[in-house]
């Protein structure tokens, strides 16, 4: 017999639909899409089988890389999205302690830096970032936007509100994450990205 498939999605499209911590279900991106975060780039990449899907600057710590407690580091090697929290938030939403707040910061705000608009949570696969998870490592907001793109954060890895918005709508529970002290054109496949794809 067949296998059927929901009006509107066709079996090649293979996608899942995930609960994500918040309680929404979610139509998730094609499960062969992983983010490829490169530390020298300081550029977050969503490839497919080698092909871009979309290109964001981040911000990953200043204090440089690894996975030792408080050291404030952003790991390095593969981890996956463990959790993803913030839902329908308006852009510029308080989160604290994976909570909303309610409380709406506006971009570059004098004096704020809360995590704000969407957590995605890291949990490691390797001796390297075995602490990620407990450590709280998350690709979040920032209201610190002018910061982006140099190494400015506490071990998580920013981004713009506008983008991880965007990337959160694109990854579901269980997506692969590459923090590499490599540059994107290592993995990336020498084409013009499609359409699609969004780039700063």
């Amino acid at each position: 017999m067949s296998p059927s498939f929901p009006r509107g999605i066709p079996p090649l499209a293979l996608v899942v639909i995930l609960v994500n911590a918040t309680g929404f279900a979610a139509l998730a991106a094609p499960l062969s899409a992983d983010m490829i975060v490169s530390v020298p780039d300081q550029v977050l990449a969503l490839v497919d089988r080698g092909k871009l899907i979309a290109r964001y600057s981040i911000s990953t710590s200043k204090f440089g890389t690894g996975d030792s407690a408080a050291s404030f580091r952003t790991p390095l090697g593969t981890l996956f999205v463990s959790a993803k929290i913030g839902d329908r938030l308006p852009p510029g939403t308080v989160i604290k302690n994976r909570i909303a707040t309610g409380e709406i910061v506006a971009v570059d705000a004098p004096g704020r830096d809360p995590i704000v608009s969407r957590v995605i949570w890291l949990r490691g696969m390797e001796a390297q970032n075995r602490a990620a998870r407990d450590r709280c490592i998350y690709i979040h907001g920032t209201p610190e936007e002018r910061r982006i793109g140099k190494p400015a954060s506490f071990g998580c890895i920013r981004m713009r509100s506008r983008d991880i918005i965007d990337l959160y709508d694109h990854v579901h529970i269980g997506t692969h994450v590459l923090i590499t002290p490599r540059r994107i054109h290592d993995f990336v496949k020498p084409e013009e990205p499609s359409l699609l794809a969004r780039s700063d």
